[in-house]
Order: structure tokens, then sequence, then C-alpha cells
């Protein structure tokens, strides 16, 4: 591809949050002609992604929280979704997604195991998110969680059984893409 692809321009559009920039390339198509595109892409880096899962009980727990463009899109609220962030710095996934947890969700996970990367969006956003698996039981959690409220975070923890969280991914109460795959991973692993 490295031949098929020229970038002409790269304009940094905004560099809050997240860096979003809007680049103009030339793409040589597989029939040989050449388009002239325009797109912007948002840099988000990595990310990781866990549901903790309590065998014994059958319950998973997960986070509600408010996303702007969610409520931008639909009006919801907030979302009901998998403990998820940013790897900051130098840190891996893993050390991610533990420090996370405990922020979150205030709870340690034991027996963590990966499961994938995979980008999200990757037509507009360059994230690549690491998921994750965990056990947890009543006494692994160490906090009521509830995230960093200086970093505008208001989470709330929810724990529910695993067959309600897969009947979510159908009824429209969880909608969102790394969760409903993150709950099928534990329905296929159960059964």
């Amino acid at each position: 591809m490295g031949d098929r692809i020229r970038i002409r321009s790269v304009e940094l559009l905004s560099d809050g949050w997240t860096k979003l920039k809007k680049i103009v390339l030339d793409y040589r198509r597989r029939d040989g002609g050449l388009d002239t595109q325009t797109r912007e892409v948002y840099e988000r880096g990595e990310a990781a992604t866990v549901l903790p899962y309590d065998p014994e009980r059958g319950t998973v727990l997960l986070v509600r929280q408010f996303r702007l463009p969610v409520y931008l899109a639909s009006g919801a609220e907030t979302m009901l979704e998998a403990c998820a962030g940013v790897v900051d710095g130098e840190e891996d996934a893993e050390t991610c997604i533990r420090r996370e947890a405990e922020e979150e969700m205030g709870c340690r996970l034991r027996d963590l195991k990966r499961l994938y990367s995979a980008y999200t969006i990757p037509g507009s956003v360059s994230e690549r998110v690491t998921f994750f698996t965990a056990r947890y039981t009543p006494d692994d959690r160490i906090s009521g969680g509830g995230g960093h409220p200086d970093e505008g975070e208001d989470i709330e923890v929810v724990e529910m059984a695993l067959d309600d969280a897969f009947a979510a991914t159908r009824d429209g109460r969880v909608v969102d893409a790394k969760t409903i795959l993150l709950i099928q991973e534990c329905v296929l692993a159960r059964d």
C-alpha cells in the first residue's frame, strides 16, 4: 500500500482532549485510478477495556456514565458500558486497565485475560483498544469507584447478572460496541 498512498498535507484542526487532523492524500485505487481524498482523523492512541465476571454468582460489573457524543446523537443522558481508559505514557494496556478498574469500579481484578486488540472506529479514529475479561468477587471491591471528579468523571458502578447484560445487548440498554463484544465473550466462555 505504501506506493499507493501519498500524503499531500496535514493540518492540525484541534489539540484539546484529542487531536483532530485534516489530511489530504492521493490514493491509487486497485484499478490504477488516482483519487485525491480529504479525511479528518482523531488521534487517540491506545486504550483498554475490561469486563469483570463473577462466575460463582453469574454477575458482571459495568459502569454508567455521561457520554457527550451519545447525548448529542440520541438524547441519552448516560450510557451503560464496560470499564475503559486511555493508556497513559509508558504504561501497557494491562497496567492501564487495572488502574481504571480501581478508579472507576473500585475493584481489584483477578485472572486478567487479554482477548485481542482492535480498532473500533477505523474510518475516523486512530484509537486501538485492547480487550480483557477478568474475575472478581465481592471481596475484590476495595471502594465505591466513581472515577475522578476532577477529570469530569461521575461514574456509577452497576453489577448485573450476565444473562441480563446479554439481554441488554439485544433490547437497547447496552449500545456500546466494546461492551457488546465483551458480554458476548463472557457468554461464550460460560457455555
